[in-house]
């Protein structure tokens, strides 16, 4: 079993920046897709970005602000957060697949194609 676990959040002003990471427990995360999620207070759980052999993909409201990114071997994976905003409030959640390959492409995976999950980091943005 694999365990992912998410750190680097934090409280930030708008317009500031943070950079999660999520790192699996072995040295080498074995997965064609991994993704983050975020969810704020009385919200529903929403994908933020994805990445996979096929590339990355980003929901419309963070492009050109959040680059997702990860190691060879995919032990980590990262969100670099800019110019964030009051919106992007909430728990982030970074998901694998654990090698669980789909006829479909990363960025349309939903929430049930990840088998591995981290617990969250919580991430405050003030204006």
């Amino acid at each position: 079993e694999v365990r992912l676990a998410e750190s680097g959040g934090g409280s930030v002003q708008a317009g500031g920046s943070l950079r999660l990471s999520c790192t699996a427990s072995r040295d080498r995360y074995n997965a064609y897709c991994m993704a983050w999620f975020r969810q704020a207070p009385g919200k529903e759980r929403e994908a933020v970005a994805f990445i996979g052999s096929d590339g990355t993909t980003y929901r419309d409201s963070v492009k050109g602000r959040f680059i997702i990114s990860q190691t060879a071997g995919k032990k980590n994976t990262y969100l670099q957060m800019n110019n964030l905003t009051t919106e992007d409030a909430g728990t982030y959640y970074c998901a694998g697949d654990g090698g669980h390959w789909y006829p479909r492409i990363c960025g349309v995976y939903g929430e049930a194609d990840f088998r591995d999950w981290g617990q969250g980091t919580q991430v405050t943005v003030s204006s």
